[in-house]
């Protein structure tokens, strides 16, 4: 992943330090909280009467009707992501998107741009590891005029020789730079090491030779066998009627080929080794990365780590920045995805002692409970910065459609509130011990710094 598609897949799990730090030690009274937090006490899950899904010609859709705005989001989701690659066509999805700007059917190159341009509406790529986000930003205005332009990048691009090589140049010296910060490198390594042989070890924006390999009758092989309908899911917020919206997928994409693609998530990973790897290389801090494989989705388990690892983000930024000042930049990320994935990270010149901070905070997490009032705590900011972070129809389309694909349920993004506050201390304890073990690490620095025989306490 990119660091910005990162940092959204993981832009649930963004605490307030003060929070988190809160309920670094058992017993410790909990910080004040802000003066808005109280009103995430009042938060219930209730039906959500303004959501509906439906079908259209084979088309999955759900539309959330949100009239205090005439700006509409919907997303067409392209389910699979990365399970829909190989090494050799890596990227080959956002590929195909970008290079549809270049000119389609209906609209051929330069009356795209300007068309587009007169609506106002904007569209945005975002390859990520469990499906491929097609956006459209529009008007209610515009709606109709947006769409067209909108279906037609996927349904009949031109693909034009001329186009497709610089779009490809473009997208290379991307994948060029994206691994030239060690913090990129680092988390691109790190996915690849701990899902060695798995589907999350591929990258779904491509890498310098996949993208320099997949040829134009490959993009074109691809749009024919893999843009069908079984493998759509709308997903639209916004001030707009479902008759509209029907009418504009009959008109549209309800007319491509079936299919017959089926959601699963993929196969779960193995749990039971350790691995390092290390990149020798001088630079003024030295870069750390574990992860270890959390609980599918789907499961009880997941909640309760998301908010584990949020305890143990606060715990180690009290103990490793604040009190000694070891790093600018220390976490215990949690990664969203069909399956979860746990970690910790940090930037630091003191490995040795900041990797033994570390060790004493998971063992404290794992063998004692966390204070429950500190965890009310935490988890009320959670839920204020989680509605904060979906405050606008792109950012809700997204939650609705995690819910649907991971919960197999549009609805179970309502319960998620009430989904957070049943985690109990014995629950945070639980799943710390159950997955954050075995953990997966790629360091990149001074070798010398690093205490390998330490890391097989983690």
């Amino acid at each position: 992943m990119t660091a910005t598609v990162r940092a959204f897949s993981r832009s649930l799990t963004v605490l307030l330090f003060a929070a988190a730090s809160a309920i670094a030690q058992p017993g410790v009274s909990s910080a004040p909280l802000p003066t808005n937090a109280p009103l995430a006490t009042h938060v219930r899950s209730a039906a959500d009467t303004a959501t509906t899904q439906f079908d259209v010609d084979g088309v999955r859709v759900i539309l959330r009707r949100n009239t205090a705005s005439d700006v509409i989001a919907a997303n067409l989701y392209l389910l699979g992501g990365v399970q829909q690659l190989t090494p050799q066509t890596q990227g080959i999805e956002a590929f195909l998107l970008a290079a549809s700007e270049r000119g389609t059917k209906h609209y051929p190159k330069d009356a795209l741009r300007i068309a587009t341009n007169k609506t106002g509406s904007v569209i945005t790529i975002e390859p990520e590891d469990d499906w491929t986000v097609f956006g459209l930003h529009a008007a209610r205005t515009t709606l109709d005029s947006s769409w067209a332009i909108f279906a037609d990048r996927v349904m009949y691009p031109t693909l034009h020789g001329a186009d497709v090589e610089l779009v490809r140049a473009q997208l290379v010296g991307a994948a060029s730079q994206q691994r030239l910060h060690p913090d990129a490198e680092l988390r691109i390594v790190g996915d690849s090491l701990l899902y060695a042989g798995q589907p999350y070890a591929l990258s779904a924006e491509g890498t310098e030779q996949s993208l320099g390999s997949i040829s134009r009758s490959t993009l074109l092989n691809y749009l024919s066998t893999q843009f069908v309908k079984s493998r759509m899911l709308i997903v639209v917020v916004g001030n707009v009627e479902r008759s509209r919206l029907e009418a504009l997928v009959h008109a549209t994409l309800g007319k491509l080929p079936a299919g017959n693609y089926k959601w699963t998530p993929p196969p779960p990973v193995r749990s039971d080794r350790r691995a390092l790897v290390v990149e020798s290389q001088t630079l003024p801090t030295n870069y750390l990365i574990g992860y270890y494989a959390g609980p599918p989705a789907s499961s009880a388990d997941y909640n309760a780590l998301r908010i584990a690892t949020a305890v143990l983000s606060g715990r180690f930024f009290t103990e490793i920045r604040s009190k000694r000042n070891l790093s600018y930049a220390v976490d215990a990320p949690f990664v969203e995805r069909a399956l979860g994935t746990g970690g910790v990270y940090v930037t630091t010149v003191d490995p040795e002692q900041t990797l033994r901070l570390m060790r004493g905070e998971l063992d404290e997490l794992q063998t004692e409970l966390v204070d429950p009032a500190g965890l009310r705590r935490l988890v009320l900011q959670f839920i204020t910065d989680y509605f904060m972070k979906n405050e606008t129809n792109a950012d809700q389309a997204n939650f609705l459609a995690r819910a649907a694909l991971y919960q197999g349920d549009y609805r179970a993004a309502d319960r998620f509130v009430d989904d957070l506050r049943r985690v109990r201390p014995e629950d945070v304890r639980r799943a710390a011990r159950e997955y954050m073990r075995n953990f997966r690490f790629v360091y990149i620095g001074d070798p010398s710094k690093l205490p390998r025989d330490y890391l097989d306490r983690f």
